[in-house]
C-alpha cells in the first residue's frame, strides 16, 4: 500500500467520504489541518524535534485517562516514577474521545515524551508510519510479560514501540442481587438471551444498558456478534479489509443485532457510556455488555456484587471462547525531548512497581505484568483473569484492529446510523463497503 508523502495528503485521506446525510460529530480531526487542531489546545504536547533534554530531569506524558479513576492511577504512577528516578513527569490530559479522534495531528505536531496508547493495529500502524519512537532497549530491560504481551507490543518492522500496562476483557455484567432476586439463570444461546430479556422487560427493567454518544461502545457489540457468528478469522480479516462487508456474513451479523436492539436501552445515543453502567449500578438496567472497566462506576461496597459472563454461543460450531480483551499502554514519540527520560519512565511504567500501583488503583483493570502482586484481586477480576485466560482467540477491539481512518470516520457514523434506524442494512453496508475500498486501496 502506498504511504502519503505530504501531511495535506495524508489528512485528505482521513476524511473519505462519509455515509449520507450523516452529522460527522467524530471526524474533530479529519477536516482540519494539524497546526489549526494544535493551535486549540486540544492535544498540544510539549515535545521537541531533538533530545536536547536529555540531560533534563522532566518527562512529558500525553494521556487520554480522563475518567476520575484512571487519571489518579497515572497520577499515582507518576508520583511513584519521581520518587524512585528524582525525575518529575507531568502529565497532559485530555478527554479520552478527543485524544484518540486528534491522535494523528498530535503526532504529527509536537507530542509528550511518552503517550497513552493501545495494543494491536493502531499501535503498528502509527509505528509504520514513523510517528512513534522505537523502545525495543526497554524490552531488553523488562521482565514479567507473555510472549503474547510482546507480539502485540512488536511493530510490522519487528521492533517493539509499546509497552502493555493493563488488559481487559469485555463480557455481559450484571448485578448478582437482582439475579438472585429475580431467579435469573445465565444464557448458553442466544435463544435463551433472548428470552431472559424478555423476562428482564416484564420485570420492569432495561434489559441490556446501552450507550453510543462517544461513538466506540457499539464497537464491542459488532465485535462479539461477529466473533459468534462468523469466528475470529473472518472478523480479522475483515478488520484488515480483506472481506467484502456487504457479504451475506456480515448482513447476518447486523439482521441478528437488529433483532436485539428492542431489548437496549433506547435513545443509546445520547449517552454517555458511564450513564449506561450507573443504570446497571442502579439496578435499572439487568444487564451489560461492556470491558471490565464498568466496576469503576460502582461504589467499593458493590465491587462483590458484579458478576459477569461471556456473551453466549450463536453458532455451535464457532462457540463462545473469542472475546475482545484489549491491552493498553504506553509509547515513545518519535523525537521526545528527553529520550532518556521517557525510556526510565516506560521501563518504570513496565515494571512490577507501576503494577503494584495500578491493582490497588483500579477495579476496572488488569496488570499485564505477571510480576505485579495479584494476591488483592477482587473476586470480579480473578474471574476475568481466568476468562482471558481461557479465550482461545482475543481480538483487540474494533477501533485498534482496523484502520484508524476507517474506523473513526466510516464505523462511528455507520454503526450509530444502524442504531437510529436499523432498517436499511444493505444500504448501509454497501456505504460502508465502499468506503472501505477507498481507504484500504489508496
Amino acid at each position: 500500500m502506498s504511504r502519503p508523502r505530504t501531511e495535506a495528503e495524508y489528512l485528505a485521506r482521513l476524511v473519505p467520504p462519509s455515509v449520507a446525510g450523516l452529522n460527522r460529530r467524530s471526524l474533530l480531526a479529519g477536516a482540519a489541518g494539524a497546526g489549526t487542531l494544535l493551535g486549540t489546545g486540544l492535544l498540544a504536547g510539549c515535545g521537541s524535534d531533538s533530545d536536547s533534554g536529555a540531560d533534563s530531569k522532566t518527562v512529558s506524558i500525553g494521556s487520554n485517562a480522563s475518567d476520575p479513576t484512571p487519571k489518579d492511577v497515572l497520577a499515582k504512577l507518576a508520583a511513584g516514577f519521581q520518587s524512585k528516578s528524582g525525575v518529575t513527569a507531568s502529565i497532559n490530559t485530555v478527554d479520552h474521545n478527543t485524544f484518540q479522534e486528534n491522535i494523528n495531528n498530535y503526532l504529527q505536531g509536537k507530542p509528550d515524551d511518552v503517550f497513552t496508547w493501545f495494543a494491536g493495529y493502531r499501535m503498528r500502524f502509527f509505528a509504520a508510519k514513523g510517528l512513534a519512537g522505537d523502545v525495543s532497549d526497554v524490552w531488553g530491560k523488562l521482565s514479567g510479560f507473555s510472549d503474547a504481551f510482546k507480539k502485540a507490543s512488536t511493530g510490522d518492522d519487528g521492533k517493539q514501540y509499546f509497552v502493555p500496562a493493563s488488559y481487559y476483557p469485555w463480557a455481559v455484567f450484571y448485578r448478582k442481587s437482582v439475579w438472585q432476586q429475580r431467579g435469573y439463570q445465565v444464557p448458553k444461546t442466544l435463544d435463551e438471551f433472548n428470552l431472559l430479556g424478555a423476562q428482564m422487560k416484564k420485570d420492569g427493567l432495561n434489559p441490556i444498558a446501552f450507550a453510543d454518544k462517544d461513538g466506540w461502545p457499539a464497537m464491542g457489540t459488532f465485535d462479539i456478534l461477529n466473533l459468534r457468528i462468523n469466528g475470529y478469522q473472518f472478523h480479522v480479516d475483515l478488520m484488515a479489509g480483506k472481506e467484502a462487508w456487504t457479504s451475506d456474513k456480515v448482513k447476518k451479523v447486523f439482521d441478528t443485532w437488529a433483532g436485539l436492539l428492542p431489548l437496549h436501552q433506547p435513545d443509546a445515543l445520547g449517552r454517555t457510556w458511564q450513564e449506561a453502567a450507573q443504570s446497571l449500578q442502579q439496578k435499572k438496567s439487568g444487564m451489560y455488555l461492556l470491558g471490565l472497566f464498568v466496576a469503576q462506576q460502582f461504589n467499593e461496597n458493590e465491587q462483590d456484587d458484579i458478576d459477569f459472563f461471556t456473551f453466549p454461543e450463536i453458532d455451535s460450531t464457532i462457540g463462545a471462547k473469542a472475546l475482545d480483551a484489549p491491552i493498553d499502554g504506553y509509547m515513545m514519540a518519535r523525537k521526545p525531548k528527553s529520550e532518556t527520560n521517557a525510556k526510565k519512565l516506560l521501563e518504570y511504567i513496565g515494571g512490577a512497581d507501576a503494577a503494584n500501583i495500578m491493582v490497588k488503583g483500579d477495579p476496572g483493570t488488569l496488570v499485564a505484568n505477571t510480576g505485579g502482586d495479584t494476591s488483592g484481586y477482587t473476586a470480579l477480576k480473578k474471574k476475568a483473569a481466568e476468562l482471558v485466560g481461557s479465550a482461545t482467540e482475543i481480538a483487540q477491539f474494533l477501533d485498534r484492529d482496523t484502520r484508524p481512518d476507517f474506523a473513526s470516520t466510516v464505523m462511528i457514523p455507520a454503526l450509530q446510523q444502524f442504531i437510529k434506524d436499523p432498517k436499511d442494512i444493505g444500504g448501509l453496508l454497501t456505504s460502508i463497503e465502499n468506503q472501505k475500498k477507498s481507504i484500504f486501496t489508496s
